[in-house]
């Protein structure tokens, strides 16, 4: 599982084809790429990381805070290309990306663990769908957090 992790001060997401729109004050936005032996397991400890990790600023201005020490929110879109293969040629592969079931399957499971589990507010983009996406990336800071499936 991959995600990209951008602290940020607003983001937002829409989608022409349903009128949909979906929006974030300070926070983190989240690009959530899913791997085909990705599991549960996986997408648990994601979830925590994404939760925990101290990336705003302190009292000191150093990071220190998670989003859940600032009261943040959380945009989380899923992003099968995160997961494509440029290492040969021109055109990425993507033989390592999930099938469409398991990937929103585990995608919908994250979101469901940073709601209920970390207990932040959560909005999301459109599984499987084309999405245009807006923030300001504050710093900038982004992160790329990975965790190889558990054999």
């Amino acid at each position: 599982m991959i995600a990209v992790v951008q602290r940020v001060s607003g983001a937002s997401v829409t989608i022409d084809d349903d009128d949909y729109h979906a929006a974030i004050g300070p926070g983190l936005c989240v690009l959530l790429g899913v791997q085909q032996q990705d599991s549960e397991q996986e997408a648990e400890w994601i979830a925590g990381k994404i939760a925990r990790l101290r990336i705003f600023r302190d009292d000191e201005g150093k990071m220190n805070r998670s989003v859940q020490d600032i009261d943040g929110e959380i945009l989380l879109i899923s992003q099968f290309t995160l997961v494509g293969d440029c290492r040969k040629g021109n055109r990425p592969s993507f033989i390592d990306a999930a099938e469409p079931k398991l990937g929103e399957k585990l995608y919908e499971f994250v979101g469901q663990q940073l709601a209920e589990i970390h207990q932040l507010p959560v909005k999301t983009g459109k599984f499987g769908t084309m999405m245009q996406i807006n923030l300001v990336n504050e710093g900038p800071v982004t992160l790329i957090i990975e965790r190889q499936p558990v054999s």
